[in-house]
């Protein structure tokens, strides 16, 4: 990632005198930045803008933070928190990053193409693992891993965490190297269909 394609958030130190349902009543996200060389510190930021940033940026990926129209820090968000009906953001977490020492971090994966095995065969895409923990140093962090799933011609294909294409030289991937990442299960047979059907339904009546 070069330094021009680096995503910026604009952020200012909280007012303390406002509480959470001002904050968020004025379109504010309370946060907190920590991490590297740096205090804790409480933030509020535009909610509308922030939800852009996390769109493209998720948790992977190193993020400008600027407190004040001060000179942007280099940060990871770290961890945030939805409202649970509502889906919006309710709290986030920054943390600063040392950029000349690796960290740990998971990456989510994204499948793309079509697998043979399920449009021919009628099989059912199963992915076990949909992200992924590697480490590297801050500025080689993937935003994401993409999976191509047009090799899966067979029941027997299988793509692995061996298998995933990544520049191995800057990001080790910390999962066991043999764990499954996605394959294509076969069509249930009638007979086990009709098991399905005739197993009895557990009902708690308690």
């Amino acid at each position: 990632m070069s330094k021009d394609s680096i995503l910026f958030v604009e952020a200012n130190k909280r007012d303390e005198t406002l509480n959470l349902s001002q904050l968020r009543h004025a379109g504010l996200v309370p946060a907190v930045l920590y991490g590297y060389e740096t205090e804790n510190i409480s933030l509020t930021l535009p909610a509308s803008q922030f939800e852009k940033v996390y769109k493209q940026a998720g948790e992977s990926t190193i993020v400008g933070l600027k407190i004040d129209n001060g000179e942007p820090l280099n940060v990871l968000i770290h961890d945030l928190q939805r409202h649970g009906t509502k889906g919006h953001v309710l709290h986030v977490d920054f943390y600063k990053v040392n950029m000349a020492k690796k960290l740990k971090a998971t990456v989510p994966i994204r499948f793309v193409g079509e697998a043979p095995a399920v449009k021919q065969l009628a099989g059912t895409l199963v992915h076990p693992v949909s992200e992924i923990e590697v480490e590297s140093l801050p500025m080689d962090l993937p935003h994401e891993i993409e999976v191509d799933v047009s090799g899966l011609q067979t029941f027997d294909d299988v793509i692995r965490v061996r298998d995933l294409q990544i520049d191995r030289r800057k990001v080790e991937i910390l999962a066991d190297a043999e764990q499954v990442v996605t394959k294509v299960e076969p069509p249930r047979s009638e007979e086990e269909l009709a098991e399905l059907e005739a197993a009895p339904v557990a009902v708690d009546v308690t």
